[in-house]
């Protein structure tokens, strides 16, 4: 068979009336597809035949119809590639350029509505007239709102979220009701810049004269307005309601101090006409009892006359952070005439001088107080921003500084700032004072961490804002009581820690209950809530009487006497005149001391503070600090382990002997090392002098923390052995129910005392730090000083990283028995970032553009965050019958490793707000928060966790 190439029938037939004529040629030995006429390696035939036939189809092109032509375009064009299409559009745009397009189609909504911003409110109007969407933009509150602001021109009401043109309107209205002159009319009356009017009539001159006063009288009325909204009273606050709450008793709390406390200072701050010094509590000695004397007189000098101007500047803003342990108890007792502002940790440093500055209304105030997180060598502001001397150059914390320097007045009027945190304990802390002073030429007061416990640093000693302390006549802790009630500072400084507990459970009862107010408005009503069921001003005394009646009435409980009112009055008598004794004692044996210096605390506010011995300040407050902590380790053995021992010796065995060495041994060895220190601080602080040392002291227990070391190691498994046996024995239950919160114990349970070695080492740091800073480089105990305070800095960044580790187990325990058939989430170095509640959307049509789509809500859903994988739960509220409470339940959903995440947010629209769409390998969802801000910070953190994750595959 002959299979030379030649034409198929139907290739005749095509090329029937074309110049072919057919050639016969060898076989070629190239490769062919199909037939024998299309060559594959054979470039230049392949050529040939390709032009041979785009000539054809051109042909065919030039002899169809309009409508056989387009339907071949459009096979062609679903046939093309991305690159192909590409390339028929930059053809079709050279040769049909794009000259003209609805720009508020193109750009997006804000840009439109900036352009149409240098619109006259005429050429507006007529704006609105091309189409809808024109007429939505044009009508928009944000182009109207200031051309009505700016001729005083105000709306009578509050425009609802989905309501617009309200302004507008109301501008049309005002501007139809305007007396308005032609030009003739104007000419008439008034004349021409070349023909002056002579011939003004009588009742034209009226007329004009009677458009004047009408004039006066409108802008008399409009300053007026003006004036009584920029120095308006608080609501709810009346001079003679004032006058007779002031004069109130002492014993009626309700009618007076709680008034004071919740007197409305957040919205219109009160002024006062007096000093600072006026509202003041008397000294530390004089604190109880004379609380309400203190609120009669603040009633007095907060009093503000109407008269006063409203150009005077508020007296002082207080600056508190919802990471504040208890901060609700905090707001409860704020001073009339402070304002106060709450914010949420979880910001940014531009939100939070937003929201002071809302606060303040363009005022300035006298004094700031910053009641945020902190140490003695940084204060946290927000979340990501960490004010230390490292971070003070920093472009965006120097901006904000001097920003938030414009709110306070000059130094010269006696503006300043106070920092609840003892940064004047530490030399870090003292030159970031001095140089955050310098930045912004106000004085920065904080405390000099000489006190030891929760808070107790700021009823401590401050600093003057130039380096040296507050002075003796005024009482040391008086910056912090300028903003709040000494009785409730006192409560809240002592026992912030389980009032922190207690408030939690508070907000979470009453979330339902609360959850229309403001932040800053529940966390008053729960701290006054708390503050009248527990009546912390009744049992607020001073520390040597507290610790004089707890060991009292221990002895009293040990000896059992008949009369204990008569033996508790002797032991008191005979505490005192010992307390004399050692004071005299100390006075006596510090003759080798420079003359004038103080060596005992009991009589530091006898003399003035420039002479006082700081360095021996410090060293008393390490010993009395370190008797108090012996104290409880010693309650450990005496309460707990001696009784277990002897009934384990009884044979009537309440733990077995490997419990109660692994739980008590510990304690035992770190109660020896540290009496061993104890004794040699005591004698060394006996034999006080200006060239006495302490370092070798420390470096001394410094070099033996591997006890604390092994003690750390064990105590999560000393917890646990703790709770474990507690389940199991129900005699060491009801042991541990007789022994706990005891006065043996200091009203602490057994876990609360184990605890201490952990308290202890971070108070080491703050009294190592402000003993470093009061001992000048060249004496002979700076180097050992400074030796044993870098070893506790790391010993004490070893307990935090335990800390969190520990912590982060501890969450990811919970999250995985929270979500209900959820895979194992404990698995390599997992750590839970952060949950959001939020709503699951959907959007009936998905070819509708973003801007007009509508969204129906699906259902909840839980949005849990880890380092490496986001977790999508379906959320269900149960609510309990016959009571408001409720309870959350999680059903596993879905899992996205973060390496394959992405995230989009969707524009703020009449139909939907706070969304944002979570694009997987798979399915995307679109969610929605219930608060912007919730949606800012979950997409913030999270964006950060997908660039780690990123950068980890890397």
């Amino acid at each position: 068979m002959d299979l030379r190439g030649a034409p198929h029938s139907v290739k005749l037939w095509q090329l029937n009336g074309t110049d072919y004529e057919p050639q016969w040629t060898p076989k070629q030995g190239s490769e062919t597809r199909f037939s024998s006429w299309t060559p594959l390696t054979n470039k230049q035939s392949n050529l040939q035949l390709f032009e041979e036939r785009m000539k054809l189809v051109l042909h065919w092109f030039d002899l169809w119809i309009d409508s056989q032509r387009k339907h071949l375009l459009h096979s062609l064009l679903m046939r093309c590639t991305k690159s192909q299409l590409k390339y028929c559009r930059d053809m079709l745009n050279e040769t049909l350029p794009v000259t003209r397009v609805d720009f508020t189609a193109v750009l997006p909504r804000f840009l439109s509505l900036y352009v149409m911003s240098f619109l006259s409110p005429r050429d507006l109007c007529s704006a609105a007239q091309v189409s809808w969407q024109w007429r939505v933009l044009t009508e928009q509150d944000c182009l109207w709102a200031g051309r009505c602001i700016k001729r005083g021109w105000f709306l009578p009401y509050a425009p609802k979220e989905k309501e617009f043109g309200a302004w507008k309107n109301h501008y049309i209205s005002c501007v139809s009701t305007l007396d308005w002159l032609t030009h003739r009319e104007a000419a008439e009356m008034y004349g021409t810049l070349n023909q002056a009017n002579m011939g003004v009539t009588e009742e034209e001159e009226e007329r004009r004269k009677e458009r004047r006063r009408r004039q006066k009288i409108k802008e008399a009325v409009k300053e007026e307005k003006r004036l009584s909204m920029t120095s308006r009273r608080a609501w709810g606050t009346n001079p003679k309601s004032e006058r007779s709450r002031g004069g109130s008793s002492q014993t009626d709390r309700s009618s007076s101090e709680l008034a004071v406390r919740s007197w409305p200072s957040h919205s219109w701050p009160l002024r006062t006409a007096e000093s600072p010094a006026t509202s003041l509590s008397p000294q530390r000695g004089q604190l109880d009892g004379t609380h309400m004397t203190s609120v009669s007189r603040l009633f007095k000098a907060t009093t503000v006359s109407p008269s006063l101007p409203h150009t005077v500047c508020a007296a002082l803003l207080l600056l508190i952070s919802n990471r504040i342990p208890a901060y609700e108890m905090v707001l409860s007792g704020v001073k009339a005439g402070v304002t106060v502002v709450l914010y949420d940790h979880r910001g940014t440093l531009s939100s939070l001088l937003s929201q002071m500055e809302r606060a303040v209304s363009g005022q300035q105030v006298r004094r700031l107080g910053l009641l945020v997180p902190g140490g003695t060598e940084e204060i946290h502001l927000v979340n990501d921003s960490i004010l230390s001397e490292r971070t003070l150059p920093y472009p965006d914390l120097q901006e904000f500084w001097v920003k938030l320097c414009g709110l306070v007045a000059p130094g010269q009027q006696g503006g300043g700032i106070d920092i609840f945190c003892p940064l004047a304990a530490s030399a870090s802390g003292l030159a970031l004072i001095c140089d955050l002073s310098n930045l912004i030429g106000l004085k920065v007061r904080a405390p000099l961490g000489l006190a030891t416990g929760s808070f107790q640093n700021i009823l401590g000693e401050w600093s003057g804002g130039d380096g040296g302390a507050v002075p003796v006549e005024q009482d040391p802790a008086a910056p912090a009581l300028q903003y709040m009630f000494d009785s409730v500072l006192l409560g809240w400084c002592r026992q912030a820690q389980w009032m922190e507990e207690v408030l939690g459970q508070l907000r979470n009862s009453l979330e339902l209950q609360l959850q229309q107010a403001s932040v800053q408005a529940r966390g008053r009503a729960l701290g006054l809530f708390l503050w009248e069921k527990i009546c912390l001003d009744n049992l607020c005394v001073s520390r040597e009487l507290s610790e004089a009646l707890t060991v009292g009435l221990t002895t009293l409980s040990r000896q059992g006497d008949n009369r204990p009112v008569e033996f508790l009055s002797s032991f008191l008598m005979r505490w005192s005149k010992e307390e004399d004794g050692e004071r005299n004692q100390a006075a006596g044996g510090s003759s080798s001391a420079p003359q004038g210096l103080e060596t005992c605390p009991g009589l530091i506010q006898e003399l003035p503070q420039t002479t006082l011995d700081w360095r021996c300040s410090v060293g008393r407050e390490v010993l009395h600090s370190e008797r108090l902590y012996l104290g409880r380790l010693s309650a450990v053995l005496k309460v707990y382990q001696e009784p277990l021992m002897a009934a384990l010796s009884s044979n009537r065995a309440i733990l077995s002997n490997a419990d109660i060495q692994i739980i008590f041994r510990p304690v035992a060895v770190i109660l020896q090392l540290n009496s061993l220190f104890q004794a040699d601080l005591q004698t060394r602080l006996q034999h006080w002098g200006a060239d006495q040392c302490l370092g070798d002291v420390f470096v001394k227990l410094c070099s033996k923390l591997n006890v604390y070391t092994n003690y750390l190691n064990n105590y999560i498994n000393t917890i646990r052995t703790i709770d474990k046996c507690r389940e199991a024995k129900p005699a060491f239950r009801a042991f541990l129910k007789r022994a706990d919160r005891t006065l043996p114990t200091h009203m602490l349970s057994l876990q609360e005392l184990l605890l201490c070695p952990v308290w202890r080492i971070h108070e080491y740091v703050t009294l190592l730090q402000a003993l470093t800073l009061q001992t000048r480089p060249g004496h002979p105990d700076h180097s050992d000083l400074c030796s044993a305070l870098n070893t506790m800095l790391q010993f004490r960044e070893f307990i935090q990283k335990l800390k969190r580790n520990s912590e982060a187990d501890r969450l990811l325990e919970e999250t995985q028995k929270r979500i209900q058939g959820c895979p194992s989430l404990i698995e390599g170095n997992r750590q839970l970032i952060i949950t959001q509640d939020a709503m699951l959307l959907r959007s009936p049509d998905e070819q509708i553009p973003e801007s007009l789509r509508t969204f129906e809500h699906v259902f909840d859903v839980g949005l849990f965050l880890f380092n490496d994988a986001l977790v999508l739960t379906r959320r269900k509220l149960q609510h309990t019958p016959f009571t408001v409470c409720h309870l959350s339940t999680h059903t596993f959903l879905a899992s996205v490793a973060l390496s394959s995440l992405a995230v989009r947010e969707i524009l703020h629209t009449r139909y939907v707000s706070h969304a944002f769409v979570l694009n997987g390998p798979h399915r995307s969802w679109v969610c929605a928060t219930e608060q912007g801000e919730e949606k800012e910070y979950f997409l913030s953190v999270l964006r950060s966790a997908i660039n780690s994750s990123l950068a980890g595959h890397q």
